[in-house]
């Protein structure tokens, strides 16, 4: 057995350790690592949201001092046929209509039949009941209008009976139709374009 010679190594004394040596574990030091680890694992998924929210568009980011609000706009339109109209129960009740109709004040008196002249006039039904626009037709007949056609409107929901007219000066041929028919709500609207005036007969017609 080879021998080496003696040194100080060779004799162990109590008093201060000499070279490298383990210290005592502190306590909670586990967890301490375990936090560290969690933080660290947390903003590297926050980063890979981030990033992945921004490839695919998901999150914009607009320029301005007060940044951008979406807003959204909608433009109504109504159409009318020889035949048959279109108009909505809603529009009736609140006194507009989807061609951009604008409320005007009826005429203090209206014209009379015989004003009629070249104005042509038709009825539309804008309910369900059967027949009800061949009933005004009928009336203003006998009142000495000319229907030039009837039909149905594009809906049956209408609750309020409407002469429409088209140009200022046909106020109050639109004003005399009305009161032929018992009904006082006179509209200037562009949403029947083929005849001056139309009237859309609503729920309150009672013939």
């Amino acid at each position: 057995m080879t021998r080496f010679p003696r040194d100080r190594f060779d004799d162990v004394a109590d008093g201060p350790r000499v070279g490298a040596h383990r210290g005592a574990a502190r306590r909670g030091g586990g967890w301490v690592v375990f936090a560290w680890a969690a933080l660290a694992t947390g903003v590297l998924v926050g980063i890979g949201v981030l990033v992945l929210a921004l490839l695919n568009g998901s999150w914009q980011f607009a320029g301005g001092s007060g940044g951008s609000t979406p807003s959204a706009t909608s433009t109504p339109s109504a159409s009318a046929s020889s035949g048959s109209g279109s108009d909505s129960g809603s529009d009736a009740d609140s006194g507009t209509d989807d061609g951009g109709a604008t409320q005007s004040p009826s005429a203090a008196a209206g014209a009379s039949a015989a004003d009629q002249g070249a104005t042509t006039l038709v009825v539309l039904n804008g309910t369900s009941t059967t027949g009800l626009a061949a009933n005004a037709s009928t009336r203003l007949g006998t009142a000495g209008w000319t229907v030039t056609a009837t039909g149905d409107a594009g809906t049956t929901g209408a609750t309020q009976t409407i002469v429409y007219y088209q140009q200022e000066s046909q106020a109050a041929v639109a004003q005399g139709v009305a009161q032929a028919l018992g009904v006082s709500a006179v509209q200037q609207s562009a949403a029947f374009p083929n005849a001056d005036v139309s009237v859309v007969l609503g729920s309150d017609y009672t013939g």
